[in-house]
């Protein structure tokens, strides 16, 4: 490999050649080698999107002349394409303000931005990061990661299986099985109220998201180092906040405090809160799914789901409800992240939170785990699902909770000792309630009507 020689404040170092970071990023790269977790994509993007706007707002304010903002939002526009992907090489564990980050964006921006103009017209610092701290550039990435990625990716995965179960309790008007509470019979309900239930799950999860997103769009930038915005114009935060809604095409603000924006992550917190809960409610969902398609002779078996692959590398046959297995999956690693999420953000200390990179990659990851699982969900077995109406009907009739039906004729005490005969002696119903004389078979078939009890 070919090297080049870089220098930085704390004086020279080789750098790959064919690359274009400078010195800070070649220190991290070897001062950090912990783990392989890369700095997600998303932040990358981020930044390449509010370096392209910081540009912009720099150049009108008249401190950035206007080839130097075209130059570097040009390569921000490269960054946001994905070419230059492989010049972003930093580990998650590295400093918790994640200025490294911020300088290897800078530094790729300039190296790139010099070999386009072919002269040293870009320097990280004094250009590139122009009116910025990596301060409030970090965090206003992470913003900008955050919103978009919930924004683009989650809320538009769950809305789509929002409108699968809408479909679904369409096609299954009509048919009636047994409710279960505490893994136990319960009173009829119609399957299509079961999955109208995951269903409005579903759509307050994406008014909470919605809700809470409001919050995240409020940036730190302007604040620069400790929030008082020293070496950025009065303005710079809000311009740039206009330039970044222009640019992504939805809303953002300048963060009315920027003390608080700078050590606080209450804002993240909450939002990963309402991806949790989502989480949770796709937990549920699988797991009902898996019980009701259990079987197909010693299980509930009132559902059909899409038969995938085989399960089983001995048991010739055997199919297994996979796509839940993986969204249960993904949901546990959300639940784990929002833990991670939560200490990270209890660690600001005076005027910097200092665990942003750990805070900001498992933010993404829960977006991205719970966006794909969702997608696989929806295409490979929730558009499959149909009711097996027969053992529905088989399974609603076996019911002893259908005596609830009787309660207002005979009583609960009464109706609880027909429950009782029936289980111990396997009796019907109707043949328990004739046998103790509490009702005659008259009243008892004008009041028991189990596919009207919903």
């Amino acid at each position: 490999m070919e090297y080049r020689t870089e220098h930085d404040s704390m004086g020279e170092i080789l750098v790959p050649a064919d690359k274009y970071w400078g010195a800070q990023t070649q220190r991290s790269l070897e001062n950090f080698r912990i783990g392989g977790e890369k700095m997600p994509q998303p932040v990358i993007r981020a930044f390449a999107l509010m370096k392209k706007a910081a540009a912009r707002v720099n150049c009108r304010l008249g401190k950035l002349d206007g080839e130097r903002a075209e130059l570097i939002c040009t390569v921000c526009d490269e960054i946001s394409s994905g070419a230059l992907d492989d010049n972003f090489p930093l580990v998650v564990w590295q400093t918790g303000s994640g200025t490294q980050t911020n300088m290897n964006v800078n530094e790729v921006i300039a190296g790139r931005g010099n070999a386009l103009a072919g002269k040293p017209l870009l320097h990280p610092n004094d250009h590139v990061n122009l009116s910025q701290s990596s301060n409030d550039t970090f965090p206003t990435a992470m913003h900008l990661a955050a919103v978009l990625s919930v924004e683009r990716e989650l809320i538009p995965a769950l809305t789509s299986l929002v409108d699968t179960f809408k479909c679904l309790e369409y096609a299954c008007a009509g048919a009636v099985k047994s409710g279960r509470t505490h893994l136990q019979d319960a009173v009829p309900i119609a399957f299509s109220q079961e999955i109208g239930g995951w269903r409005a799950s579903l759509e307050t999860d994406v008014r909470l998201l919605r809700e809470l997103l409001h919050d995240a769009r409020a940036l730190a930038l302007g604040g620069t180092a400790v929030g008082t915005g020293l070496n950025a114009p009065k303005l710079f935060g809000a311009a740039v906040a206009e330039e970044l809604t222009r640019l992504a095409g939805t809303e953002f603000r300048t963060a009315e405090n920027k003390f608080h924006a700078l050590t606080s992550k209450d804002e993240l917190v909450a939002l990963h809160g309402a991806v949790k809960a989502a989480a949770c409610d796709m937990m549920k969902i699988a797991n009902d799914v898996r019980w009701l398609a259990s079987g197909p002779r010693c299980g509930l078996g009132e559902i059909f789901i899409p038969e995938n692959e085989p399960g089983s590398s001995i048991m010739p046959g055997k199919v297994n409800p996979t796509q839940c297995e993986a969204v249960t999956m993904a949901a546990v690693q959300v639940m784990g992240n929002d833990a991670a999420v939560s200490f990270a953000a209890s660690q600001g200390n005076f005027e910097l939170n200092v665990f942003m990179p750990v805070l900001i990659y498992n933010f993404l990851q829960s977006v991205r785990l719970l966006t794909d699982s969702v997608d696989s969900f929806n295409k490979n077995c929730a558009r499959g699902i149909r009711p097996n109406r027969e053992k529905m009907r088989e399974n609603l009739h076996r019911s002893l909770m259908l005596v609830t039906a009787l309660s207002p004729q005979i009583g609960y005490e009464n109706a609880a000792k027909v429950a009782k005969l029936a289980h111990a002696e396997n009796l019907s119903l109707r043949e328990a309630a004739l046998r103790l004389g509490v009702m005659s078979a008259e009243d008892f078939d004008r009041v028991f009507h189990p596919e009207e009890m919903v």
